[in-house]
């Protein structure tokens, strides 16, 4: 199991839960980026992804880096998905384990918010009435 993965295939949370679990942990928090039916108020038809994988894949293991040396987390996973999604599909896993929730809630919380701001991940939204618009 690759912690840190870039794919067009469906996400599964159970490897990365599996992956991340140790004895040591007494939480691991799963969170999972899903595919709405809206944005800002437009109804949304479905999603396209793009990544620069062999770039991604480095910054996802950097940003569990940085959650690691914030918190006292144990192992952490992240796995993106690209191409087409229709609504309610996982776009993106972030799953951390540590001693206890507080510090797995705020990891991947922070992991999630810094792959919004730094992973050369695009989504491109395909609005419902036919409009086409790339999005941070």
């Amino acid at each position: 199991m690759q912690p840190f993965l870039i794919t067009a295939e469906p996400l599964e949370p159970a490897p990365l839960v599996a992956y991340v679990t140790t004895p040591e942990d007494g939480a691991v928090v799963t969170f999972a980026g899903v595919a709405r039916n809206h944005f800002g108020g437009r109804p949304t038809a479905w999603l396209y992804y793009e990544a620069y994988a062999e770039m991604a894949v480095p910054v996802l293991a950097q940003l569990a880096d940085e959650a690691k040396s914030r918190w006292k987390v144990g192992h952490i996973a992240v796995h993106h998905r690209v191409g087409k999604l229709t609504i309610g599909e996982t776009a993106v896993l972030v799953v951390v384990a540590a001693p206890h929730r507080h510090e797995a809630f705020e990891a991947a919380e922070y992991i999630m918010d810094r792959i919004k701001a730094i992973a050369p991940i695009w989504k491109q939204e395909h609005w419902a009435d036919g409009d086409v618009e790339w999005r941070e």
